[in-house]
């Protein structure tokens, strides 16, 4: 029996090549969260079909990936590696790009893709210092195409000369500006603290919130957030559940699993509410943005005090610390012939 796949390896085939190519990326579109296996599998597929497409689907597949809220590094990569009449739409739509792909895209493309990333909204210190270094290596002392002359170039007249050489001047005194205006509104911190939280971190959370276990929770969280346990104990004891929820967005924990775990660290929060739980809506209320700029700040608040780095605990330890979801303080020391309080918390 033919392997009809092997078709879309012919030369001949390549309209065919346009349509799987659109409509792969009409699948991955679709994906409200794309999983890890998802991302590795569009990454392998993409590429091939990608560079076998003619120009127009590039363009396509380019400006509509532009709208996904994730995509993977490899695919980023390629289409903004891609002649600046393809990559112009993702390089300065795509909020997915991150800062090591756009700061690769700008030391190893032209001017053009450099154009193209400081048009985006939001830039990082390190892309924009990445902007100014690539400006400086290109435009030495301020002369444009000094290192790179055109070999066909006809000499202006010396009228026509003067009139574009201001208007160039004004061009780049002006993204100078621009570059050192983004520069002073860009806190001069380094990058994020925060980082995306592991596989491993996830299945502790969900498993110590299963279990009930706050203690070894404020542990785990403080040890994703690379802070202070005070500081995740303070998280828990908003008994709301929107300071997990936001510190949860921030650390990028997969949205499906939001809701059961803020429901099994805070039972009242699978109350029905509507059609869905209370913990659904406060997931969906929850802002990406917003929540990284708060967790960002209380972690700066965090490292300026001396925060004792967390300690390890046994889970029956007699020095084993406090719920901290609890409102009262008690003994961290349990007496003998004592009922242990439950170590729920919420209205049940």
């Amino acid at each position: 029996m033919t392997n009809r796949f092997r078709e879309l390896e012919r030369p001949q085939t390549g309209r065919l090549k346009d349509v799987v190519l659109m409509a792969t990326v009409t699948g991955f579109e679709s994906l409200r969260v794309p999983r890890k296996s998802d991302m590795k599998q569009f990454a392998e597929l993409f590429e091939p079909l990608f560079l076998g497409s003619s120009d127009e689907a590039r363009r396509q597949a380019a400006a509509a990936l532009s709208q996904c809220a994730q995509v993977p590094e490899p695919v980023a990569l390629l289409i903004g590696s891609m002649p600046i009449s393809i990559a112009a739409t993702f390089l300065t739509r795509s909020k997915a790009v991150s800062d090591r792909v756009l700061v690769s895209i700008i030391r190893r493309q032209g001017p053009a893709h450099a154009s193209a990333i400081a048009h985006r909204e939001n830039l990082s210190p390190s892309v924009v210092d990445a902007l100014v270094e690539h400006h400086h290596s290109v435009y030495p002392g301020g002369q444009t195409g000094v290192n790179q002359p055109e070999p066909n170039a006809v000499r202006p007249s010396p009228s026509a000369g003067g009139s574009a050489s201001s208007d160039r001047i004004a061009r780049e005194d002006k993204l100078r500006e621009e570059i050192k205006a983004l520069v002073r509104a860009e806190p001069r911190e380094g990058t994020s603290r925060i980082r995306p939280i592991d596989e491993l971190h996830q299945a502790l959370l969900m498993r110590f919130a299963r279990s009930g276990e706050a203690v070894l929770f404020a542990t785990a969280l403080a040890d994703a957030l690379r802070s202070s346990r005070a500081l995740a104990e303070r998280i828990l004891l908003d008994i709301s559940g929107r300071q997990l929820a936001a510190t949860l967005s921030a650390l990028e924990f997969p949205a499906g699993e939001t809701r059961p775990l803020l429901e099994a660290l805070y039972p009242h929060l699978s109350e029905r509410l509507g059609g869905g739980t209370r913990a659904t809506a406060l997931v969906e209320s929850v802002s990406k943005k917003a929540s990284v700029e708060r967790v960002e700040a209380w972690l700066r608040a965090d490292g300026q005090g001396a925060a004792e780095p967390a300690r390890y605990e046994a889970h029956f330890a007699d020095n084993r610390g406090a719920d901290p979801r609890q409102q009262e303080a008690r003994p961290a020391v349990a007496h003998q012939g004592t009922t242990q309080p439950m170590r729920g918390f919420g209205r049940r």
